[in-house]
């Protein structure tokens, strides 16, 4: 495996984030987002911008208009992204809707989609989580049923994450088999105006933009399925993988900005005449607190060059990953929280916003309990 450091053109990409970040994406312009109400959580001009830099098309091949780097590339930005709470949808559009058409999307698909996607011209969303299904990705009851040439779908869809943009949303439906069976699921590209297609959005405590879908009699023709028939798992697994690192990396980013915002109060709040960074105890907290940072930045790194790599051990990494990661942002969340004092309850300080991107974060895809028990269980424990 590659070493866990970053090479010059790395570097050179994550102080090209830094910069921008700084300039375009403080954490205030997430809350003036959350205090409009806007539709979609995010703002498509900035969208464009960072388009206009490469990021979207960042794990997309040079063929279709992307850059043809890696994950490697793609954790800088998205640790940098996390730093202040970002909400462009690089979540649905990039490591969810594109890599699904990356990893098993035919020619036309692929063609039609991914130059729109890098140039930051159109969103996309995945929609594989059904309502009362906690982690279960093979439990899918929405239906396709084969009429003629054509597919019938009918079912509902929930926590369609960056859903409220999307232009085309992949939908994973039951073709075959019984809830909860692996085989018989079949994702479909399906057009956000299709007939029988409502939408109803919504936003996750960390104003991430989702939707609720619901399908009756959403027809849809042979052209519109990813992959292959009845076999949309062996796509969905590899994607979820890699979004878990993505999403990871933008913890990570998260992670950081808590423990250094933690860091500075300490060194600048007084109380009885002395700064509060000197009391042993608190040292002893903000000394956790920064382990815990670069222990997350190791196994993100790591996972994200296993999947540059090809290693075999994807999953394994990814669920070691995001089970680190969902553990770790939690608890510095509430440590910075807890030490900013009452201040730090107030909305009117931004270390609140870690808290609930944290807690968020933690649940998308599998808490920390659940990646430990699938790391166990993939390690063959």
């Amino acid at each position: 495996m590659q070493p866990l450091i970053l090479n010059e053109e790395q570097s050179l990409l994550r102080d090209s984030a830094v910069d921008f970040v700084a300039q375009r994406s403080p954490v205030a312009r997430m809350r003036a987002l959350r205090d409009a109400g806007e539709a979609i959580g995010f703002d498509p001009v900035v969208w464009k911008e960072m388009a206009d830099l490469g990021w979207p098309g960042i794990l997309i091949p040079e063929a279709y208009g992307g850059l043809g780097l890696g994950y490697a590339e793609m954790v800088v930005v998205l640790e940098e992204l996390g730093c202040a709470l970002a909400p462009e949808p690089f979540l649905g559009t990039v490591l969810l809707g594109a890599n699904t058409l990356l990893l098993g999307g035919s020619e036309a698909q692929k063609q039609e989609v991914l130059p729109a996607v890098a140039s930051g011209e159109r969103f996309l969303a995945l929609a594989h989580h059904e309502p009362g299904v906690r982690h279960q990705m093979y439990r899918v009851s929405t239906r396709a049923v084969a009429n003629g040439e054509d597919f019938v779908l009918d079912g509902e869809k929930d926590l369609v994450l960056d859903g409220p943009a999307a232009e085309k949303i992949i939908v994973s439906a039951r073709t075959s088999g019984a809830e909860g069976d692996r085989d018989g699921i079949t994702l479909f590209l399906v057009e956000a105006g299709t007939p029988g297609l409502s939408r109803t959005n919504q936003h996750l405590i960390d104003t991430r933009g989702a939707s609720l879908l619901n399908m009756s009699g959403v027809r849809l023709g042979a052209s519109a399925v990813v992959g292959q028939v009845g076999h949309g798992a062996d796509i969905l697994d590899p994607v979820i993988d890699r979004a878990l690192v993505g999403l990871s990396a933008e913890m990570l980013g998260g992670m950081r900005t808590a423990f250094e915002m933690t860091t500075s109060y300490l060194r600048d709040r007084e109380q009885f005449g002395v700064k509060i960074g000197s009391f042993q105890a608190l040292k002893h907290r903000a000394a956790r607190m920064f382990v815990q940072v670069e222990l997350a930045r190791s196994t993100v790194m790591a996972a994200a060059r296993a999947i540059d790599e090809g290693d075999k051990n994807i999953p394994e990494m990814a669920s070691l990953a995001k089970g680190l990661l969902s553990a770790s942002y939690v608890e510095i969340a509430n440590e910075a929280v807890q030490m900013h004092g009452g201040i730090g309850m107030t909305d009117e300080h931004d270390i609140g916003f870690f808290l609930k991107r944290a807690r968020s974060t933690e649940l998308l895809f599998g808490d920390a309990v659940f990646h430990r028990n699938r790391w166990a269980a993939l390690s063959g424990y």
